[in-house]
């Protein structure tokens, strides 16, 4: 059963590929992308979908992933491609004549050439943090992992820019630790930098918001002196909880002064005062930043039994952050995160999927999931929280916190006036021509899924209907609109 609200209208675009959910990490790896994969079926059997445009992710290109990472580092990490996509490449390129080889793909054969002369040894280079400790391990498909996540979040982006959707998301995306070129906590590739600088091409002032339980300090780095983009960040802080960032008085430098702002928190944050100091705080930023463009990372490990988190949060309490974001009415992109304890985050997400498209989803899980078993002893979409778990954050410490919050936020300028005349060059392929590259669907093949099984998993059977986007590189597999038809 699903139960529409007041606030239903708004288009929105989803951007999923089952292949992002079947890499791993390692076995004993506390980041699971199959939690992607879970959260899809929850969506899909929910029949959230139907009011969705639904878009096949594609590889972000190495000039886009260049835009903000260090070249070097972006071709270390490309040292870790599957040997299915290796090999996919090299067959593709050698019945090509290079002249007519897509961009990205010739860029990715030089790769391959270049490592076949050396014999296809890895290097190492400790300065890049990719293998040198359990916490960013290498593995196959290292890299086509990071070109799906960071594509799908540009594409979010694009998705909003082009006014093909009022709300953009990708699960699979949100790696805020990442850095320009370090990988840092499970992260590689910072899609949400990828992707605010793509909105930044347009929009005036991005606001990103991040309730992950852990500090989105990649992403605020990357901003630390601009005022063109607030970071906010909610999180855990303290007794050497990871990153270690993100205190208080971390408010940005220089020209992005104040636009750097911080809420640590304490372990056992519940829902009440968490959603209350939230409220607080964000209504202020609104008011006083009024921002173009909301970039949300809405990582599940702040929910109660994550295995890494601290917080005592439920999936109505994290929804209620999403859901008081939403309702400022201007554009918004969701994306992933952390999340750690995987029947909860597919939970979360769906949840979160619903309140973007103005629904609210049954309690009980379908039985025809396939992961129905993940979801016992209750099998009901919202688990219950810990008990007796004590809040360390003490009323008069949360109340300090706003205010000294807002005594920041009263020396930021206001909102400027005067906008873009000329728009700014931008990496993504094709942005500014209305036609359809025919080498599209060849790469569909290289992301390895089959569009025909994509499409019957979302019961989509007349393929006469599917359509590439002309303004987006991601396939449109189906579309809101087809409802009726269906």
């Amino acid at each position: 059963m699903i139960q529409t609200d007041s606030d239903s209208s708004r288009r929105v675009a989803y951007f999923y590929n089952r292949f992002i959910g079947k890499f791993q990490y390692g076995k004993e790896h506390p980041m699971k992308p199959k939690r992607i994969i879970m959260a899809h079926n929850l969506i899909v059997n929910y029949g959230l979908f139907r009011q969705m445009d639904v878009y096949l992710i594609r590889e972000a290109q190495l000039q886009e992933i260049g835009k903000f990472h260090d070249p070097d580092y972006i071709i270390y990490l490309s040292q870790f491609m599957s040997q299915n996509k290796i090999n996919f490449v090299k067959e593709y390129c050698s019945a090509n004549n290079e002249s007519v080889i897509p961009e990205n793909l010739l860029e990715e054969f030089k790769l391959i050439i270049k490592w076949s002369q050396q014999q296809k040894v890895k290097t190492e280079n400790s300065e890049f943090k990719v293998g040198d400790s359990p916490d960013n391990p290498t593995f196959s498909g290292l890299f086509s992992y990071c070109q799906l996540s960071s594509g799908a979040s540009i594409d979010c982006a694009h998705s909003i820019l082009t006014g093909q959707a009022d709300i953009a998301i990708n699960w699979s995306g949100g790696l805020h630790h990442a850095k320009k070129k370090e990988a840092s906590g499970f992260c590689y590739i910072n899609d949400i930098v990828l992707c605010i600088l793509e909105l930044l091409r347009v929009y005036v002032r991005v606001l990103y918001v991040d309730i992950d339980c852990h500090h989105g300090d990649g992403v605020e780095e990357a901003f630390y002196l601009t005022n063109r983009v607030m970071t906010l960040s909610f999180h855990q802080y303290g007794d050497d909880f990871y990153p270690g960032t993100g205190q208080l008085n971390s408010v940005g430098v220089g020209v992005g002064r104040y636009y750097s702002v911080n809420v640590p928190m304490k372990p056992g944050m519940s829902d009440q005062p968490y959603i209350e100091m939230f409220k607080k705080i964000t209504s202020r930023v609104m008011q006083v930043y009024r921002p173009d463009c909301i970039v949300m990372q809405c990582g599940a490990d702040s929910l109660s039994q994550d295995k890494l988190g601290g917080f005592n949060l439920s999936i109505k309490g994290h929804g209620a952050c999403v859901q008081y974001m939403k309702q400022f009415g201007i554009p918004m992109i969701l994306l992933g995160g952390g999340g750690y304890t995987i029947q909860n985050v597919s939970r979360c997400w769906a949840y979160e999927t619903g309140i973007a498209l103005g629904q609210q989803i049954d309690e009980a899980i379908p039985s025809n999931d396939i992961y129905y078993d993940y979801y016992s002893p209750d099998y009901l979409l919202h688990f219950p929280i810990k008990q007796n778990v004590e809040n360390r954050n003490k009323t008069e410490d949360l109340n300090k916190i706003v205010s000294t919050v807002y005594d920041y936020l009263s020396h930021i300028e206001n909102a400027p006036g005067i906008h873009f005349h000329d728009v700014p060059f931008s990496f993504y392929p094709d942005m500014d021509e209305e036609n359809e590259d025919e080498n599209k669907e060849q790469m569909d093949y290289k992301q390895e899924v089959s569009l025909n099984e994509l499409e019957q998993e979302l019961g989509v059977s007349n393929s006469s209907k599917n359509e590439i986007s002309v303004q987006s590189n991601s396939r449109k597999i189906y579309s809101k609109s087809q409802q009726q038809d269906l």
